[in-house]
């Protein structure tokens, strides 16, 4: 299924095919796209509904029902069982101490002359917009990834989006998620027509500062068009890994992390990266015979033959090298040596998220260890890491001169400004100095 090879001899055309991924076509759905936002922009609810009355073949939404009710969330505690609801608690736990952690000093100023304070302090968005795909599938776990670093700085609105289910209902672990995360306004829509409720506002959703979260094609092309209107996190693709194996790594947990990282759909990618020839020929073996029995089989077995590969290199800088090329969602260092994989660590400057040691699967920081699963794709990783609280927050500058400070650089301020020729400016710095 995987063929093993050598990095250095690949033609340049399938290197090229590996570094690309299955990245999104946004061209493919733009227009249809452009139009559902101009149809949610002109006439709000009623574009939901129609839609939804259209995609389900009968009325399972109105205008009264579209925002989740306290009924619905206590409804779904009834529906969920008590051993997720105690791992969720868990996982909310961990994320926010996780971000927690992030928060930059609230205020700071340092004296850059005699006379001269700068500094910073930061402040929340005042409102923003989680979307938690669903419909077809469950994701408490991004309803928490989103929902509680808005939760840790303090933003004031937090309002979810999630895909309605056939019956007008939303799926009961996300509710109880985005319950235990805080988030108390919840609405009934998903794809384009969210994004562009949340950008605009409609009679029942009011407008957003900021829209944050991952989802489908539909999803990142709204994304996509309303970043001018909105503020966006960024624009995630299908999930990928980068396994960086060295030669004491397991070969039956390269194989299980390659195959949790295709089940997520047939655009997934999943890469293994290894200086060991016995131990890629081991895995390649190996990823045969487990594929066969895996549950989601045939979704495994195209997302790796179609974006996966094995790949040998001559030492660990060549290996290393390609993994700050390729850039990945995830990154896997694994080895029983986490010494070596620290000083690895240290050469590594493009990953989404990093997972060090033969104990540390994606799966964990997925779901349980607190770090956040919202991640860049597609090489995105060169320019950002993940969600933070970062993503909430406004950094504003602040600055205190006084007299003796105007005195020292005020002349340099003046001469900039005249050599602009904004010379209201240099005045406005003059009429100071003459007081002084």
């Amino acid at each position: 299924m995987l063929e093993v090879r050598k990095l250095k001899e690949l033609d340049e055309d399938t290197r090229k095919r590996i570094l690309a991924r299955s990245a999104l076509n946004l061209e493919l759905v733009k227009d249809k796209v452009a139009e559902i936002i101009e149809d949610v922009r002109k006439r709000g609810d009623a574009a939901i509904l129609d839609f939804y009355r259209s995609f389900f073949g009968r009325e399972v939404l109105t205008q009264d029902n579209l925002r989740v009710s306290e009924e619905e969330v206590r409804e779904a505690y009834e529906k969920v069982s008590d051993e997720l609801i105690e791992a969720l608690k868990v996982a909310r736990k961990n994320i926010e101490t996780f971000h927690r952690s992030q928060l930059p000093r609230e205020i700071w100023f340092t004296e850059v002359v005699s006379g001269v304070l700068v500094g910073q302090v930061w402040r929340p968005i005042d409102s923003v917009g989680i979307y938690v795909p669903g419909g077809k599938a469950n994701y408490p776990s991004t309803a928490l990834m989103l929902a509680i670093p808005a939760r840790v700085v303090g933003v004031s609105r937090i309002v979810a989006t999630t895909p309605p289910r056939p019956d007008g209902s939303v799926s009961p672990p996300t509710l109880v998620a985005l319950d235990l995360a805080g988030v108390k306004e919840v609405y009934k829509v998903g794809g384009a027509h969210a994004i562009a409720a949340l950008a605009y506002g409609t009679q029942t959703i009011k407008k957003v500062r900021k829209v944050v979260g991952p989802g489908n094609i539909w999803v990142a092309t709204a994304k996509h068009l309303l970043r001018g209107v909105v503020d966006i996190d960024f624009i995630a693709g299908p999930s990928e890994v980068l396994i960086l194996a060295l030669e004491d790594a397991e070969p039956e947990y390269v194989v299980r992390d390659l195959i949790a990282q295709a089940e997520h759909d047939q655009l997934a990618s999943a890469i293994l990266v290894t200086t060991s020839p016995n131990l890629a020929k081991e895995v390649a073996t190996r990823l045969e015979e487990v594929v066969r029995e895996v549950p989601r089989s045939e979704i495994v077995r195209e997302s790796l033959s179609n974006y996966g590969s094995i790949l040998i290199t001559e030492d660990l800088d060549e290996a290393i090298e390609f993994v700050n090329e390729y850039a990945p969602e995830h990154l896997e260092i694994l080895t029983q040596d986490v010494s070596k994989a620290f000083s690895i660590l240290s050469k590594v400057r493009n990953a989404g998220s990093i997972f060090i040691g033969n104990g540390t699967p994606v799966a964990m920081g997925d779901y349980i260890t607190g770090t956040n699963h919202t991640l860049p794709t597609g090489g995105n990783a060169t320019t950002r890491g993940s969600l933070s609280v970062f993503d909430y927050i406004k950094i504003i500058d602040v600055q205190i001169v006084n007299e003796e400070g105007i005195k020292t650089l005020g002349p340099h301020a003046i001469t900039i400004a005249n050599s602009e020729g904004l010379y209201n400016h240099a005045e406005s710095i003059k009429v100071r100095l003459s007081k002084t």
